[in-house]
């Protein structure tokens, strides 16, 4: 089993990965939403430059807000900092279509983009279109392509990791990347899993490179975390306080799908985000600048993955929490006994600040990494 932290990306959080490095955190995950975090890509290349093992990836890059061709060059340029750590996740876009008020990226489109991007760090040259135009493209300053090695890296490998919940997204991870990452705590990979599996077979796919087995991918599961202290219970203080807000980005979720221009995370209960409507209908009352009816999107991702706005606590219970990897010690290996059972190979605990990585990172690495 491999432990990562999720961090969401605030320029300055190197400092946080050196200390999962020396807890022995064999990954760091950096959250990508133009509008709430600092720029991802800036934000690992000042982790890189500052550790020499911890593997670092976004979790997930958003394809509709940068070109391929960008994406692929920030990688390459960032590995040539960190040879041979650099993992590119890619995502339909959740925060960062959402706070633009724009549904997630269409599935074919998705399919497109991630392709070009794993050629093009492959050293391919990629059939890239804007409109009516195709044109083929290249990273043209790479040892491979040209001898130039001052810019890009991509002679060691960067593996191309695809995020999906979905039956169709999933077929997209068997078909063509380079491994799966999976949102709700590893809790859709015993029934996502063999699709994924099924559609690499078909497609010839195959992860040993990437640290998975034949056909069998090698599995990230983002999960809410936090390892209780004597005392603390599932509803003490500091738990809520961490792990509430990694929690919330559902409701949001079931928000956008009901009221808002979709979600792709396949949650919803109209019942739940028509409660949610109502209270953040009322938070947007109460600015000094009323939110407008039209604006209202961007009150419901203030706070996210980051901190519960006033009154947001309600929508947090001790049942969502039990769900999470939260618990004592013991409690939370055994839960990542079961976890490797159904076939993830790595956990990503969400970190929701500064101070909250530190707890996760002392905690699990003293209450957990070192007794497994």
């Amino acid at each position: 089993m491999d432990y990562g932290i999720g961090i969401p990306s605030y320029i300055d959080s190197w400092k946080e990965v050196v200390a999962a490095e020396e807890a022995g955190f064999t990954h760091a995950w950096f959250y990508d939403s133009q509008l709430i975090y600092s720029d991802v890509w800036a934000t690992m290349a000042l982790a890189a430059h500052k550790t020499s093992r911890i593997k670092l990836g976004t979790l997930v890059a958003i394809p509709s807000n940068r070109l391929s061709p960008v994406t692929a060059a920030a990688a390459a340029s960032i590995n040539k900092l960190a040879p041979g750590r650099v993992i590119v996740g890619l995502g339909t876009g959740y925060t960062g279509r959402n706070t633009m008020g724009l549904p997630a990226l269409k599935m074919n489109e998705f399919a497109e983009y991630c392709s070009q991007v794993k050629g093009l760090l492959a050293g391919e040259d990629v059939l890239f279109r804007e409109g009516e135009h195709e044109r083929w493209i290249r990273l043209i300053h790479s040892k491979s392509n040209s001898g130039q090695s001052d810019f890009f890296n991509i002679e060691d490998p960067i593996d191309v990791m695809l995020a999906a919940n979905g039956p169709r997204g999933q077929r997209i991870v068997g078909e063509i990347s380079d491994g799966w990452i999976t949102t709700g705590g590893g809790a859709g990979v015993p029934r996502g899993l063999p699709k994924v599996v099924e559609a690499a077979e078909a497609a010839g796919n195959t992860f040993d490179h990437a640290g998975g087995q034949g056909f069998r991918p090698y599995v990230v599961a983002l999960t809410s975390a936090c390892v209780l202290r004597e005392g603390e219970s599932l509803s003490s203080e500091r738990v809520i306080r961490n792990i509430g807000p990694t929690l919330t980005p559902g409701v949001h979720a079931m928000w956008e799908k009901s009221y808002g221009p979709g979600s792709n995370l396949g949650m919803d209960n109209p019942d739940l985000a028509g409660e949610y409507n109502q209270y953040i209908k009322e938070y947007g009352a109460k600015r000094s600048n009323p939110t407008p009816e039209d604006r209202r999107y961007l009150d419901v991702h203030e706070g996210h993955f980051v901190y519960l706005k006033p009154g947001e606590e309600r929508f947090v219970s001790s049942e969502m929490v039990a769900r999470t990897l939260t618990g004592t010690p013991a409690q939370v290996n055994e839960r990542l006994d079961q976890l490797e059972s159904i076939g993830v190979n790595n956990v990503a605990l969400s970190a929701v600040d500064r101070e909250s990585a530190k707890d996760l990172i002392r905690d699990f690495g003293e209450g957990v990494i070192r007794r497994r």
